[in-house]
């Protein structure tokens, strides 16, 4: 139980990372709503009241215009008009739901909808209980007889709480005889507004989060499934097992990373079963000789064999004996080279010569094998900068296969060439050759093939692997070339400077 809850705490951490992020966005979304709502909403409503404010002077103006006695007296001599405007404020107050009143040039409330008797007519001495004590400040209206006006204020402490009002001035015979107020809470109407509208974002905002939940826990799951398949496959590689294979979906990041956790797992396998193969071989080269050496000794101590083929014998324990000292110095070389301390000591010389001398070492090897050598009537001679030592080892390597892997009456060629950097050695010769998917396999460490077993019983798999490394520690480059059942051909390059 507690491995299954550690194994999906990368699942639960993405997860809740990923809900968190999403909530958090909802909560700025919803914030930065309100505010903008605010805002929004308060300038619509400025500007409607500031329209029916005008509206109201609009009107007032025609009606007074139409009574100049009225208008210019500022006495009653019908009660007509002041009935039409009270009418007016009544029916635009309700329909904005807002407080329209008319105040006098000094301030006080003299006609709002409250001036309306039972019979919608005017009520001369009615007494409004909203406005009968109020009387706008000076500083409002002194800019407010001047021209329209709009604020979110107390008027100047008229309120107890911010308003949204607007005011028209109402201008008879260029004069201006009244102003119209119109006036709403904020607290109230905004808050209606955005309760409405805020009902309205959050069901939108729950849909789309159960939307982003699911989403969310699958794309968790489908990005943290292919990590703890890999965690699996870790343990597993650790414990020698690498046929655990991490499942590839798509085409991005992730799937590539589970493909290169899949090559690796390939490659891992390969240099484990390379390993293996390598103590088996090497177990068995050190077990054969040393086997047959100590066979021999014995025979010659108990008088097994007789005085007359000690030396035949000898001569025998001799090779068996430089065969392991090849083997040995090949694992040394080749830890000196994975550790970069291989030494080079550069120097120029004619490597045409080496190949010479090469050839000639394995003179009898050849007779033996009635192998004919090609090429050597269009050598030149080729001044490389290398360290000789190594490059012997290479030639030696490359003929020694050359020699091992030519059937009876085949042949070796070999081919120099060079331009303004590098010389190019080449050695082919006929046989069985190497199968397609085997070439690239051929310089790997321990790599034997198969086929070549028949032909080469006392190889490690080292030597072209010491080879290639050697080319390459040279800033050169070697490839293979084969066709089955004609030839292999190998291809070194050497700087020339």
């Amino acid at each position: 139980m507690g491995k299954k809850i550690k194994s999906n705490k990368l699942f639960r951490k993405y997860f809740v990372v990923i809900t968190s992020v999403i909530l958090l966005s909802v909560f700025i979304i919803c914030s930065s709503y309100i505010i903008i709502a605010t805002k929004y909403w308060t300038s619509e409503q400025t500007n409607s009241l500031k329209h029916n404010a005008q509206i109201v002077a609009e009107n007032s103006e025609d009606i007074l215009n139409r009574f100049p006695e009225y208008g210019s007296s500022g006495e009653s001599i019908d009660i007509s008009p002041l009935t039409m405007i009270c009418n007016t404020l009544k029916q635009i107050s309700s329909a904005i739901n807002a407080d329209v009143f008319i105040v006098d040039t000094s301030g006080n409330v003299v006609v709002c909808k409250e001036t309306l008797d039972k019979r919608f007519e005017f009520a001369e001495k009615s007494e409004c209980e909203t406005h009968k004590d109020m009387v706008i400040p000076s500083s409002i209206m002194e800019s407010a007889l001047k021209e329209d006006q709009t604020s979110v204020s107390t008027l100047d402490g008229l309120f107890e709480r911010n308003q949204v009002t607007a005011s028209s001035p109402i201008v008879v015979n260029n004069k201006t005889v009244a102003v119209v107020f119109a006036t709403e809470p904020i607290a109230q109407s905004w808050y209606t507004y955005v309760r409405n509208t805020l009902r309205i974002f959050l069901m939108a905002a729950l849909i789309a989060f159960v939307f982003s939940f699911l989403t969310v826990y699958y794309l968790s799951y489908r990005l943290t499934k292919p990590l703890k398949q890999m965690s699996i496959a870790t343990k597993k590689y650790s414990e020698g097992d690498f046929s655990y294979k991490v499942d590839v979906k798509g085409n991005d990041e992730l799937a590539e990373l589970a493909e290169a956790f899949n090559s690796m797992a390939m490659s891992l396998s390969a240099l484990e079963s390379s390993r293996r193969s390598f103590v088996a071989n090497v177990s068995h080269e050190l077990k054969t000789p040393m086997t047959s050496i100590g066979g021999f000794i014995d025979g010659m101590l108990d008088g097994t064999i007789p005085p007359e083929k000690h030396n035949y014998y000898l001569n025998v324990v001799s090779d068996e004996v430089k065969r392991l000292s090849r083997l040995v110095t090949g694992m040394l070389n080749m830890s000196k080279l994975e550790d970069g301390k291989m030494s080079i000591n550069y120097k120029n010389f004619d490597i045409g010569n080496d190949i010479f001398k090469t050839l000639l070492s394995f003179e009898k090897k050849i007779e033996d094998k009635s192998i004919e050598i090609l090429g050597l009537d269009k050598m030149e001679s080729i001044i490389v900068h290398a360290d000789e030592d190594l490059m012997m080892q290479v030639i030696y390597n490359l003929i020694d296969n050359a020699v091992k892997f030519t059937p009876q009456g085949g042949y070796i060629e070999i081919s120099m060439k060079s331009d303004n950097s590098y010389a190019y050695i080449s050695v082919k010769n006929s046989g069985a050759g190497i199968e397609r998917d085997e070439l690239g396999k051929v310089f790997e460490r321990f790599y034997k093939i198969d086929r070549s077993r028949s032909y080469d019983v006392k190889g490690a798999g080292l030597g072209l692997y010491l080879v290639k490394s050697i080319v390459e520690l040279h800033s050169g480059h070697i490839t293979v070339d084969s066709k089955v059942g004609e030839y292999t051909e190998f291809m070194f390059s050497v700087p020339l400077n």
